[in-house]
């Protein structure tokens, strides 16, 4: 690991939003092509070209003239394609780039990387959360961010995504592979980043503060610090979600303090079901509202039931949700039967069984997007098939456990841990098990 390169190159490169048109305010004076330009700007997509103040090019950089300079994109999208999507105005600090996209233009925001820390993780949970818990966010926030820019220039020696597309099988796994022209985006893709109105606490910036330069390593690398919502009790491996890799820091926790209980191998369908259906004991199994507050934003606390939670579809809902996902109609969907569980209960192969056809979907995330608008929560589930007429099911109810892919740092979990009094190098070292603090500038 280069910690020279770091020091000599601590920018991150984030893609905000993209569009034919992006209408933007430079609040301050910047620089761009030799003039000083400020206020109300607008850029609109011309052929392969971006046409702006009666110029036309393939991208600008609009670079601030002081600190205190900032930029404000309008209809900006988050949440895309989760159930909370909506638009928003967000202002940024740091350079403007505008550059060509795929008929489109990406507005791209180059920003000093512990900048983007005090946003992202404000954006990424509430800023009144426990100081442990966000010196932990913002560890795992720069070490995943600082591996990503390393994958990226590396990008041509590694393989990043992966997929098998036949007749009786779709199964695929992207991480990430399709940022060619920034280092990471905005959304929850990578890492929320909402702009600096988000980045106001004391806290935060404190926290940013006591652990600046530093992340967690594993020999000579760069852990790749994962998080999400909630574990639902247990935490999963990488490989369940992502290329065929292991990682021992990465590994298999049991989300609570070590106990007498048995390790359930949730592989097997019998203890996944019975762990599923039940309410073991975690950190992150709370109903604790000021701990929630501190972890979700308004727009996660729309929904509550991350630990375990129920999902009902009829046949027909199920039906249309499959046809739309696999691009196959199956005909009436008979079953679902999970064929490969990881260790936390989430399932990575399942077929799907209809009256024409079986098909196997995979990995964690095809399977939470073929059986919901949006996202499933997760993929470890259960199903109960009801009302069966002529061997057809009529409804079923899928019961879950957690929220999100489960690999790595479980973000109420942890909060749960800040709150009862665990230091943040407790915390990484429940989540991240063998992986070092290590401050490489």
């Amino acid at each position: 690991m280069d910690t020279q390169y770091w020091k000599e190159h601590p920018y991150v490169s984030v893609g905000i939003m993209e569009s034919t048109e992006i209408n933007f305010v430079l609040n301050g004076v910047f620089a761009v092509n030799g003039q000083h330009i400020t206020g109300v700007q607008q850029a609109t997509l011309s052929e392969d070209k971006i046409a702006w103040n009666g110029q036309e090019a393939m991208e600008y950089i609009f670079t601030p003239l002081t600190a205190s300079c900032s930029f404000t994109l309008s209809d900006v999208v988050i949440g895309i394609h989760f159930h909370w999507e909506r638009k928003e105005q967000q202002t940024f600090p740091g350079c403007l780039k505008l550059v060509v996209g795929k008929n489109s233009i990406i507005a791209v925001n180059i920003v000093h990387i512990e900048d983007y820390l005090l946003s992202v993780i404000s954006s990424e949970m509430k800023a009144s959360a426990s100081l442990e818990f966000l010196k932990a966010a913002a560890v795992i926030s720069r070490s995943w961010l600082l591996k990503q820019i390393e994958n990226r220039q590396r990008r041509n020696t590694m393989t990043t995504e992966g997929r098998i597309d036949t007749a009786e099988e779709l199964a695929s796994w992207n991480d990430r592979a399709d940022h060619t022209l920034f280092d990471v985006c905005a959304d929850d893709h990578c890492q929320r980043y909402q702009g600096i109105q988000k980045a106001t606490s004391t806290t935060v910036r404190q926290a940013i503060a006591e652990t600046r330069g530093m992340i967690l390593t594993s020999g000579d690398e760069i852990c790749d610090a994962r998080f999400y919502k909630c574990c639902g009790g247990m935490t999963e491996e990488y490989p369940t979600c992502w290329e065929n890799l292991r990682f021992s820091y990465l590994s298999c926790v049991r989300d609570s303090t070590p106990g007498p209980e048995k390790f359930p191998d949730l592989t097997t369908e019998t203890e996944a079901d019975h762990w599923i259906r039940s309410n073991p004991s975690a950190f992150c199994n709370t109903q604790d509202k000021n701990i929630l507050q501190q972890v979700l934003n308004d727009y996660d606390m729309e929904t509550m039931d991350f630990y375990r939670w129920k999902q009902e579809y009829s046949q027909q809902e199920l039906h249309a949700l499959i046809t739309e996902g696999t691009g196959k109609d199956l005909g009436d969907i008979i079953d679902l039967q999970p064929l490969e569980r990881g260790k936390s209960g989430r399932i990575y192969r399942l077929r799907i069984v209809g009256s024409r056809q079986s098909f196997i979907i995979g990995k964690e995330l095809v399977i939470r997007r073929v059986l919901s608008t949006s996202h499933l929560y997760s993929s470890a589930f259960v199903v109960d098939r009801e009302d069966v007429r002529n061997g057809v099911p009529q409804r079923f109810i899928l019961h879950g456990a957690g929220w999100g892919h489960g690999v790595g740092l479980c973000q109420i979990g942890a909060a749960v841990m800040g709150s009862k009094g665990y230091s943040y190098d407790k915390i990484l070292q429940h989540y991240y098990q063998g992986a070092i603090i290590e401050k490489i500038y």
